[in-house]
Order: C-alpha cells, then sequence, then structure tokens
C-alpha cells in the first residue's frame, strides 16, 4: 500500500466522484421511477451520495440486456483466447483506479483502508486475471467409444447469471462469481448489497472501458427483498449465485423451484469453531484467533466465532485471548493505522448488542467487554463459559463477539465443533501431524485451516457443508457453476 496519511486519504474522500446512474445494457441510466436513496457512511454517520435506487422494472431490462447479449451478442461466441485479453484489460484497469475503489469499500462499509487496499482489492484483481488466464485453457473432452462412433464432450456457458452479493467483501466475493461467469461466456445481472451499491457500478463501469460488450453486465442496486426475488423467479435468467444469509438462501431456492428450476449456488452463513489443543503453538494461536474475530470487525461468515479450546489450556488461552482482543479498538477507517473499523452501519450495532445481552442472560460470562463506542463504533466481547446450546454458540453474530468453549478431549472438541447447523470453515491448531489428518477429516466444514486462518489462495474452492450453502466458489471448481456439459454423439 503506497504512504499515505490520515489527511491523504481524508483529501480524497473529498475529491471521490460517486456514480450516480445505473448501468444497463452498456449505458448509464437513472432508475426508470427515478428513486434514490442516501448513501450514509459508516464512518461518521455523513451522506456521501445519492444511490440509484432500482425497481422492479430495471431488473427487467437488465435480465432482458442479458439474454439479448448471450443469445445475439458476440461475448459467448468469441475465442476463450479473445475473452482473455478482454478480462486482462479490466484487470488493468482495476489496478490502475484501485485507491479510488478501495476508498469507496472504505467509505461504504467501514473496511480499514489499508485492508481495502491491500486485502480487498488484491483479492478482486487475482480473481480477474486467474479466470482470465483459465479461460483459455480448459480442454472438452473425447469420450473413448471405439472406431465407429466419436463422442465429444463440451463445456458450453450456463447463460443469463443472476449474481447477488453481500456487503462485508463486497468487490471481492461478486468477484468470485462475475469472473469465472464471464470468462466463460456468460452474461450477468448484478445486485449489490444495499450497504454498498456504488463500488459495484464503478467495476461494471471499467468493464465496458476495457471492452466486454454492452449487455454483459449489468448492475442494478437496490432494496433486495424486490430486486433480488425478481431474479430469482425470472424465467429469463438460467443461474443463480449468491451470498448471504442462510434464510435468505431458502427464498432463493424456493424462488427457482416455483419459476425455472434455475442452478441456484448459495454461500451462505457459518459459525465456525477454531479448535486450540494442548501442543500447539500457543502465543501464534492466540493472536491469531484475536485477529479473526476482530478482522473486518467480525463480519465474515468464515469468522471463528467459537473458541474451542483443550481444558488443560483453557485459562492459559483464554487470558491471552482476553489480553489481544482488547488490543483491538475500531477506529477511523480512513487512517492507515487502523486495524479495526467500525460495524457497516450504525444499526447494525444494536443487532450486535442484542445478541451479547442475551449471551450474557443465558449465563455466559463476560472475560471482555470492550463496547462502549459511539455510532458503529463497536470493541470486542469474549464470552466464556458458552454452552452448546446458547443461541451465542449457534446463531451468526457477524460482529466481533467470540464465545469460547472448553473441551475435556480431542473427541469432545470435534463433537462441539460439528454441534452446529453450519459447516463453513474450521481451524485447528496442534502440531501432531497424526492428529491433523485425522481431526481435519472428522470436522464437517468446507475449509479446514491448520496452524492458520482464513489463508488460501484462487487455486483452492471455497464453500461449505451443511447450511452453509453449496457449490464452490474460486479455482477450477467454481467452473462447474457458469457451464453446462453437451454430449455430442457422433455415428460413423
Amino acid at each position: 500500500m503506497p504512504e499515505r496519511a490520515l489527511t491523504d486519504w481524508v483529501a480524497a474522500a473529498e475529491r471521490l466522484r460517486w456514480p450516480a446512474q445505473l448501468l444497463v445494457d452498456g449505458a448509464r441510466r437513472p432508475p426508470l421511477d427515478g428513486e434514490t436513496r442516501a448513501l450514509v457512511t459508516p464512518r461518521d454517520g455523513t451522506e456521501l451520495a445519492r444511490v440509484p435506487w432500482g425497481g422492479g422494472e430495471d431488473i427487467e431490462a437488465a435480465v432482458a440486456a442479458a439474454r439479448r447479449a448471450f443469445d445475439e451478442g458476440p461475448w459467448p461466441r468469441m475465442a476463450p483466447s479473445e475473452r482473455k485479453v478482454v478480462l486482462l484489460r479490466f484487470a488493468e484497469l482495476i489496478e490502475a483506479n484501485r485507491d479510488e475503489l478501495a476508498l469507496m469499500v472504505t467509505l461504504e462499509m467501514g473496511k480499514p483502508i489499508a485492508q481495502s487496499w491491500s486485502i480487498e482489492l488484491r483479492a478482486v484483481l487475482a480473481s480477474y486475471r486467474y479466470y482470465a488466464e483459465l479461460a483459455d485453457k480448459e480442454l472438452d473432452e473425447i469420450a473413448p467409444t471405439g472406431q465407429e462412433a466419436l463422442a465429444l464432450v463440451t463445456r458450453e456457458p450456463v447463460g443469463v447469471v443472476g449474481v447477488v452479493t453481500p456487503w462485508n467483501f463486497p468487490l471481492t466475493l461478486s468477484a468470485w462469481k462475475i469472473a469465472p461467469a464471464l470468462a466463460f461466456g456468460c452474461t450477468v445481472v448484478h445486485k449489490p448489497a444495499d450497504l454498498t451499491p456504488l463500488s459495484a457500478v464503478r467495476i461494471a463501469e471499467l468493464a465496458l472501458e476495457a471492452g466486454v460488450p454492452a449487455g454483459v453486465l449489468n448492475v442494478v442496486p437496490g432494496r433486495g427483498s424486490v430486486l433480488g426475488r425478481r431474479i430469482g423467479e425470472h424465467p429469463a435468467v438460467d443461474a443463480l449465485a449468491f451470498t448471504g444469509s442462510t434464510a435468505v438462501g431458502r427464498e432463493y431456492l424456493r424462488y427457482a423451484a416455483e419459476s425455472n428450476l434455475k442452478r441456484t449456488w448459495l454461500e451462505l452463513g457459518g459459525k465456525s469453531p477454531n479448535i486450540i489443543l494442548p501442543d500447539a503453538e500457543r502465543d501464534r494461536a492466540i493472536a491469531t484467533a484475536a485477529w479473526g474475530i476482530t478482522f473486518n470487525a467480525g463480519q465474515m461468515c468464515t469468522a471463528p466465532s467459537r473458541l474451542i479450546v483443550h481444558e488443560e489450556i483453557a485459562e492459559e488461552v483464554l487470558d491471552g485471548v482476553v489480553r489481544a482482543c482488547a488490543g483491538y479498538r475500531p477506529g477511523d477507517p480512513l487512517d492507515p493505522a487502523t486495524t479495526m473499523g467500525p460495524l457497516a452501519a450504525i444499526e447494525r450495532a444494536a443487532a450486535v448488542d442484542e445478541h451479547v445481552d442475551r449471551a450474557f442472560a443465558e449465563g455466559a460470562t463476560a472475560a471482555l467487554d470492550a463496547r462502549g463506542g459511539t455510532g458503529a463504533y463497536y470493541g470486542p466481547v469474549v464470552c466464556s463459559g458458552v454452552e452448546a446450546a446458547s443461541r451465542l454458540a449457534r446463531e451468526e453474530v457477524f460482529g466481533p463477539v467470540l464465545a469460547v468453549q472448553r473441551a475435556s478431549d480431542v473427541d469432545e472438541a470435534v463433537r462441539l465443533a460439528n454441534d452446529s447447523e453450519y459447516g463453513l470453515a474450521a481451524g485447528l491448531w496442534t502440531r501432531d501431524v497424526t492428529a491433523v489428518h485425522r481431526i481435519s477429516r472428522r470436522l464437517r466444514a468446507g475449509t479446514v485451516w491448520v496452524n492458520c486462518y482464513e489463508e488460501g489462495d484462487l487455486g483452492v474452492p471455497f464453500g461449505g457443508y451443511k447450511q452453509s450453502g453449496n457449490g464452490r466458489d474460486k479455482s477450477r471448481h467454481a467452473i462447474e457453476k457458469y457451464t453446462e456439459l453437451k454430449t455430442t454423439y457422433l455415428q460413423l
């Protein structure tokens, strides 16, 4: 990240020009009903801009544009190497506008500017570059039929893809879906999160500038219950990729069932366990546990929000985690020195408070309660003595709130870890290689981080078990979501 002071970023924020229109069919235009909404930053509660607030008719126009672009336009018919060139140019424009995009994310949802620039935008660039390079490297197949026939197995784009994404990693999670969809010839209608709409529009503007044809990437901000539902029910949308809550994910399955049975890919919530065993490298395990629950102000579906500690080391680990968490205090997200920003909206503080207050009422003990900030600024909370049946151990908080549980042995640690409707991720800390292999296979989670947390790259898949969703983002496996396999059987 370039060396810049708080005053530099504040000055850049004052000069920032926000998109003021939707992007549909390659054109910037206002919503058909002219409605706008205030974009309010959690940094200080001020209004940043007016958001063009799309409605159902705007989604109809966006889907129609994506349908035409897929059925009649050049994008699905381009040679994969041609799409690669366009997407690499797109990535270059994202890189050239990295400061602007990072600043938009920080102002929209409060992520510290150092993390927006170094983590969020790094992941976005990696996504578009990875799938651009993969576009012309995925091979079709010839099945072994003998000399009397020729059987071709080809991979074709699924069609129009609806993409609905959340606000916690707004550009990253969108790129995980949009990049592979575009790379393999699909067209996209994107409904960004209510809190982070304009950074998504800006990304689409850069795609248009890079040479992505009109109608291939359309972005319509607006209320999820209206626009998301319209996308989910639309018969001209062939597939839908969603990241968000399990409750809303269920609705998308229902929309698909009641419409055209579109393929519906869901990356949903999590209540991820983080197991520390007695032989772990404790200092690093403790530091990572504290970092993990405060990173992005705890607003992650993979957040290690359940700390499961072997009772032999429970007191030592709890004391260390409390001391480490106490060092994370939310600060101005435009300050490059800030490591923990505010929650994504002022209203979220009351929702997180409700979880914490209920946990204490249910018998949990406050090992650390560093709340007391103003507005969206919310300090970390560490709750010990959390029972497995309590709501704090079972429900996603989406804030910097850690539930600590004790296990008498490895079997109990695994049982506690798996005692959840979710199965997105898990952490395991031990130096025993045999234990690593045995325990990681017993954990019902899509990702198990061993002696680390939140690590990985584009080459590994991401997604969950159980009610954490289906399908996988990232890696070659994401291609399955945006392509169909066709068999062409030729009798010779």
